[in-house]
């Protein structure tokens, strides 16, 4: 029999078939299948919009109390600084410098130095403390020359005693004085007070124009520049 006529060849071509035909179905691709497997496009992500800057709560900001506060220059002045510290804040530390750059540069302005001692720093609210019963044993000199010392040498709870004595105040005095806690409310009202007026963290510095009642807040230990600018503003 040749072996062409044979039934067998005959179902063998059949099954070359069928295997070819599959494998030109699943393995060359490309058409309607593949296009329901592929990945759809993304939809592009939404960024939420910045949330707007901090302003200046002027209506919420203690107005100067020469009796509490401690005020460097002329009380009549057209434009009154505040400034909000935190004695253990490194940020303070280096704002100090240029606070004292602006304390030399203008004399128009006034400048109130408040506290806002951070509940983190352990050593900050004690250092505001300290700075107060420097004023009180010693008078408002002795307030900025603590203040001073203190930045320069280092929020530390254990040194307050020392730096006092260093300034020539009365060393036991001044620890009875820490140790009553007397000022702690003052400084807890300095706080909420910069609070309720739009500071969040420290420095905080309000900056306002006493003739036109404007107001603004700048944050953080920013560049001598930047203050000049606000300042020189409002003195025009």
């Amino acid at each position: 029999m040749d072996s062409k006529s044979s039934p067998w060849f005959a179902v063998s071509l059949g099954l070359i078939g069928i295997i070819l035909g599959y494998g030109v179905a699943t393995g060359t691709g490309g058409g309607p299948k593949d296009a329901k497997m592929a990945d759809p496009t993304p939809a592009p992500t939404e960024v939420p919009p910045a949330p707007p800057p901090p302003v200046a709560n002027l209506d919420a900001l203690p107005p100067i109390d020469f009796d509490i506060d401690h005020v460097s220059g002329d009380k009549d002045a057209k434009v009154t600084m505040f400034v909000y510290t935190d004695f253990e804040c490194p940020f303070c530390q280096r704002h100090h410098g240029t606070f004292e750059q602006l304390l030399d540069e203008y004399d128009d302005v006034n400048f109130v130095l408040r506290h806002y001692p951070l509940g983190f720093h352990s050593n900050a609210q004690k250092g505001a403390e300290a700075t107060e019963c420097a004023a009180e044993l010693g008078g408002e000199d002795k307030f900025w020359e603590m203040t001073s010392t203190i930045f320069e040498k280092g929020a530390d709870n254990t040194m307050y005693a020392s730096y006092a004595e260093e300034l020539g105040i009365d060393e036991a005095k001044f620890t009875e004085c820490m140790d009553s806690d007397k000022y702690a409310q003052k400084t807890k009202d300095d706080m909420e007070g910069g609070t309720a007026a739009g500071v969040r963290g420290t420095p905080g510095n309000i900056i306002v124009n006493n003739e036109t009642e404007e107001a603004e807040l700048v944050s953080g230990a920013q560049p001598l520049s930047n203050f000049k600018a606000v300042i020189d503003g409002m003195l025009e």
